[in-house]
């Protein structure tokens, strides 16, 4: 009889105790709601406690909030990440940290006054800004007194339907849809889901902008001086909504391919190094870090230099969680996040250098910088020709390549199609000029448009390479130019142009690169070092001209047919 009150009195112990357990797990899931609600509740009571740069309600206002009094993240939502990749169905779902939703203004206020309110004690370096607020004041754009010079005006040939990548009237058709839902109707007033409509029956506006820049690329160039698609495509990478994430196959180092709502897609390559850290002294060129900063600051480059040949790439501030994390269906991708002893939420991928826990990619505590490269037409429409660069680097720890031990290596190259004839050589050229600004070493492959044949512009991929080192100019990248002793004439009198005072490469990258929204993108240093650069580029040439005379290293490009001209082999 003893025993079996004991027994009961043991089973309704065990029954309180569950009871008990359930209770603390269901307030603990409630609290973050309540204390949620309880602040909406608050904010909406007191309307005169309101700020007019506080107005953006949602994820960016709360996580100041929580930041400062809270603390970031609490313990609800790190058990949220912690068991994300024991979850089979995660990836189908969701379940962001944030419930709402800011506009990308907001975003970039909420951090500008999140880095303020933690840390009024010290000095505070904002990396987001805008480019209206940081502009110095000058009486005179430097950058837009370059782009009015004769020299960035000169005219494209006319265009034919062979020099435009596509026909609009023929080669194209669009699904509708990919304006974001812009009202696309049919003739009996319901939305056209099914049929692509062809893309002359309505406006060139009201494609997508990414479309716009598709359609824009010919045989000489991937974008005019100025169309206006250009600023609002930059615009659409840094505040169109991601809808889905996965990890970009093949590659050294992990890159994330980003989806649009607007159907386009660009290349994600996220911060790997601080401004100021240098390639280490010990590393190869091939197994040294892709910066975010060097794509940005290399499409600078190319529109500072009236080359061109690099598809637009702007800076990103992500959420790690909501627009990576949340939206991959990537599975490899998902399983690799996790919360560091810091309490910052971190993943690593898949790729062969520098995937690993160690080298893992950490926000601060979940937003990460990057750089959002457009992407080129698909190949299924548009197909790109992959070719070796003739001065490609050996990629070995000993071994040296040809042209490195062959003073007379570039006369076997100009008797070599496709730079026995035409401007490919000089492209080529264009290209060293273009890596000895930047400090890239990694140029072993260029791509071109299948569709016009030998006769059209490099395209300048991958940069991520550039911009290691301040301190240290790598002559080698310069071989090209000293061993063949061509240059574009149109390509010698800007860099003589940019080595000018008035000009000043230096202080006209500091400019463009203040329109960015991750600025400063580069130290003063790496801008320095590319006006020191600049001058040993002259001073090649200068040599050049001295040895072979102005008329055999300067190629006229300027005036007549440059199909009639003569070859870059030709002496």
């Amino acid at each position: 009889m003893i025993k079996m009150i004991m027994f009961r009195r043991f089973r309704v112990l065990l029954l309180m105790v569950f009871l008990v357990a359930c209770t603390m797990h269901i307030m603990i899931d409630l609290l973050p709601k309540l204390e949620k609600r309880g602040a909406e509740s608050d904010d909406a009571g007191c309307q005169c406690a309101h700020h007019p740069a506080g107005e953006a309600q949602g994820w960016g206002k709360q996580r100041v909030r929580t930041a400062a009094e809270a603390g970031w993240p609490n313990k609800h939502t790190l058990r949220i990440l912690q068991d994300f990749s024991s979850e089979p169905g995660s990836n189908h779902t969701s379940r962001s940290l944030e419930k709402t939703t800011a506009t990308a203004g907001g975003r970039a206020e909420a951090a500008r006054r999140l880095g303020l309110s933690a840390g009024k004690a010290e000095e505070h370096k904002p990396l987001i800004g805008d480019a209206a607020r940081t502009v110095p004041a000058r009486d005179v754009s430097r950058l837009t007194a370059l782009f009015e010079h004769p020299l960035y005006k000169i005219d494209l040939p006319a265009l034919t339907d062979a020099d435009t990548l596509f026909n609009v009237n023929t080669d194209i058709r669009f699904y509708p849809r990919a304006t974001g839902g812009q009202g696309w109707q049919t003739d009996d007033g319901n939305e056209e889901d099914e049929e692509f409509t062809p893309m002359s029956e309505v406006s060139a506006e009201s494609y997508p902008n990414w479309l716009r820049f598709h359609i824009g690329i010919n045989r000489y160039e991937l974008y005019s001086r100025h169309n206006p698609v250009l600023d609002a495509l930059l615009k659409d990478l840094v505040n169109q909504k991601i809808t889905s994430v996965a990890m970009k196959s093949g590659g050294t180092q992990l890159k994330l391919i980003m989806t649009f709502q607007n159907y386009g897609q660009a290349l994600f390559k996220p911060m790997k190094q601080t401004r100021e850290q240098e390639t280490p002294p010990d590393f190869f060129y091939f197994s040294d870090f892709e910066r975010h900063n060097a794509e940005i600051a290399a499409f600078h480059l190319d529109r500072v230099l009236d080359f061109r040949r690099v598809p637009p790439v702007a800076g990103r501030l992500v959420n790690m969680t909501r627009e990576i994390r949340d939206v991959t269906r990537d599975k490899k991708l998902w399983r690799t996040f996790f919360i560091s002893p810091a309490n910052n939420v971190c993943f690593y991928g898949e790729c062969s250098y520098y995937c690993s826990t160690e080298h893992a990619l950490c926000g601060k505590p979940d937003q990460i910088e990057g750089s959002l490269a457009a992407f080129l037409p698909d190949l299924n429409l548009a197909k790109r020709k992959t070719w070796r660069n003739p001065w490609r680097r050996s990629y070995h720890k000993r071994k040296k390549a040809e042209w490195e031990v062959d003073p007379d290596y570039c006369d076997e190259v100009k008797q070599t199609p496709p730079y026995d004839r035409g401007t490919r050589l000089l492209d080529v050229l264009d290209m060293t000029v273009f890596d000895f600004l930047m400090g890239n070493m990694d140029r072993h492959h260029y791509e071109t448009f299948e569709k016009f044949g030998n006769d059209t512009f490099i395209i300048h991929l991958d940069n991520g390479r550039g911009f290691g080192k301040h301190s240290h100019d790598e002559m080698s990248i310069l071989v090209p130019l000293s061993q063949c002793c061509r240059i574009r004439k149109s390509t010698y009198l800007r860099l003589q142009l940019l080595a000018k005072e008035e000009y000043q490469l230096s202080s006209l990258m500091e400019e463009s690169l203040l329109r960015d929204r991750l600025t400063p993108i580069l130290i003063r240093p790496h801008l320095q070092a590319m006006d020191r650069r600049l001058r040993l580029v002259l001073e090649v040439l200068a040599a050049c001209v001295e040895k072979e005379g102005h008329n055999n290293v300067v190629e006229e490009d300027l005036v007549g047919d440059t199909s009639t001209q003569r070859g870059p082999g030709h002496r």
